[in-house]
C-alpha cells in the first residue's frame, strides 16, 4: 500500500513538472448546441478535432505562458420539434455560470433562439460564434447596438449569401445550356418557402420563367403530382429546397418518371456518402448547393484535404452535412489567434482581435463583416466559399465555382 502511495505521488510530480499550473487550470470552450442533429453532431466533434490538435501543441499562448484548452458540450436541443427557447436560454446560462466557460462555439440551431440568446451573452460578456443559425437578423442585431452585442460573431453561412448561391448555380446552368424555365419544390417550413420565395422573385428579374412553386408538408413522401405539372408545364430545372429526410424520395420520382429537367438546389439529406449507400444510382444527376466547403476534400483547396483526412482518421467516419462542421473547426483557430494576438484573456481587447481577423481556413479565407458575419464569395484564396456539387457516378464532382471546379455539369440521358 504504502509503495502504491509513493507511486502516485511521483507520478503526480511528474505530471505537474511537465504541465506548469497555468496549463493544467484550461480554458472552457461551451458548446451548446442540438447534439442530436446532425450538424451539432458533427460540429462538436470537429470543434473537438481543433482543441485536441491545438493542446498537442502545449495548447494557446497568452504572453509567456501556455493554457490548454477544454469543451463542454451541452444538448440544448433547439433544433428539435416542440422545444422551447426559454429552454435552450437556461441552457445557455448554466453553461456560462456553473461551468466557468470563457467562450461559447457552434451553438444555436433556431434563429429565435440565438437573437435571444444574444443578450446573454452580452450580460456575461462571452463571446459567442456561432457556425449554425443562419437568419441575417443577426447582423442587424449586432450593428443595432455594437457595442451591446460586439461579443457575438457568426463564422458560417447565412441565409443571404444561400440565395445567392443559389442565384449563382441558375446563372451557371443557363450560361451553359441556354435553359430559361424552372420549377420550383420546397418544404413548407418558414426557412424554406422564405428561400423559395426570394428565388422566385429573383429568377423572375432575371430572364427566368417561373412554371409553379408547389410547398410540401413535412414529412411528405408522394412528389408525383408536383413533378407531373413540371413536366407539362416543359421546364428545364426543377429546384428543390428541402431538410427532411422523406424529400430523397423526390429524387428517386424524378429517376424513375424520367422527368427530362435538371433537378438542381438544396435537398439536405442526400449530402454525403450515406446518400449515394442508400439511394445509389437514384440521385446520380442530382446538384446540391454546400453551404460552406469543408466536409468532403476538394484537391484545389488543399486546406479541405487536410480537415477532411484528419477528421476521419480521428472519428472513424466521414462528414455528413454541408453545413457548420468545418466552419466549427475554423472557430476554434480562429478565437485562439485572436486570443494571441490580443496577449490576453480579456474579452474587449479578444473581441477586437476577431474583428481583425485575416487568416486562412479550411472554408477559405475568413475576415467578418461590420456585423460580426463571415464574409462570403467565390474563390477560397480571398473569401470564405459555398459551392455547388453533382453527384456523378458516387462522386460529388463540383461543377462551381470556377475557382474550385473539377467537373463540368453532366446532363442525366434523359434530359434534353
Amino acid at each position: 500500500m504504502k509503495r502504491m502511495v509513493l507511486c502516485l505521488f511521483f507520478a503526480t510530480v511528474l505530471i505537474l513538472s511537465v504541465y506548469p499550473a497555468s496549463a493544467q487550470q484550461r480554458i472552457l470552450l461551451g458548446i451548446p448546441t442540438s447534439l442530436k442533429l446532425i450538424e451539432g453532431y458533427e460540429g462538436n466533434k470537429a470543434a473537438e478535432l481543433a482543441v485536441e490538435e491545438i493542446n498537442a501543441k502545449g495548447g494557446v499562448k497568452i504572453g509567456a505562458e501556455k493554457r490548454l484548452l477544454k469543451i463542454e458540450a451541452l444538448d440544448i436541443r433547439d433544433g428539435e420539434p416542440g422545444v422551447p427557447t426559454s429552454e435552450a436560454l437556461l441552457g445557455i446560462e448554466k453553461l456560462i455560470l456553473d461551468k466557468k466557460i470563457y467562450a461559447t462555439v457552434v451553438g444555436n440551431f433556431r434563429s429565435e433562439a440565438l437573437l435571444a440568446a444574444m443578450d446573454i451573452y452580452s450580460k456575461y460578456k462571452v463571446i459567442n460564434i456561432g457556425t449554425i443559425a443562419m437568419t441575417p437578423k443577426f447582423q442587424e442585431k449586432v450593428l443595432s447596438d455594437k457595442e451591446k452585442y460586439k461579443y457575438s460573431f457568426r463564422n458560417c453561412l447565412d441565409s443571404r449569401y444561400l440565395a445567392g448561391y443559389m442565384q449563382n448555380m441558375m446563372k451557371h446552368i443557363s450560361s451553359q445550356f441556354g435553359y430559361n424555365k424552372v420549377f420550383i419544390a420546397t418544404q413548407d417550413v418558414l426557412w424554406a418557402t422564405a428561400t423559395g420565395s426570394m428565388m422566385e422573385k429573383w429568377l423572375k428579374g432575371n430572364g427566368w420563367t417561373v412554371a409553379g412553386f408547389e410547398k410540401y408538408p413535412v414529412g411528405a413522401s408522394d412528389f408525383s403530382a408536383g413533378l407531373m405539372k413540371a413536366k407539362a408545364a416543359g421546364v428545364q430545372v426543377i429546384l428543390p429546397i428541402f431538410d427532411m429526410p422523406t424529400s430523397g424520395i423526390l429524387v428517386k420520382q424524378w429517376k424513375s418518371m424520367k422527368i427530362p429537367a435538371l433537378m438542381a438546389g438544396f435537398i439536405s439529406p442526400l449530402m454525403g456518402t450515406n446518400a449515394w449507400k442508400t439511394f445509389g444510382e437514384d440521385i446520380d444527376g442530382l446538384m446540391n448547393v454546400v453551404f460552406e466547403i469543408g466536409y468532403f476534400p476538394i484537391k484545389a483547396y488543399p486546406p479541405t484535404v487536410k480537415f477532411s483526412e484528419a477528421y476521419i482518421k480521428r472519428w472513424k467516419e466521414d462528414i455528413q452535412s454541408g453545413h457548420g462542421a468545418a466552419p466549427a473547426y475554423d472557430t476554434v483557430y480562429l478565437l485562439v489567434n485572436a486570443i494571441e494576438k490580443a496577449g490576453s484573456l480579456d474579452p474587449d481587447k479578444v473581441v477586437k482581435a476577431l474583428e481583425a481577423t485575416d487568416m486562412v481556413g479550411v472554408v477559405g479565407r475568413i475576415k467578418f463583416d461590420s456585423g460580426h458575419q463571415l464574409i462570403f464569395g467565390n474563390d477560397p484564396k480571398t473569401a470564405a466559399v459555398g459551392a455547388v456539387f453533382q453527384w456523378q457516378k458516387g462522386k460529388m464532382a463540383v461543377v462551381w465555382p470556377d475557382s474550385i471546379a473539377s467537373a463540368k455539369i453532366i446532363k442525366p440521358s434523359w434530359v434534353k
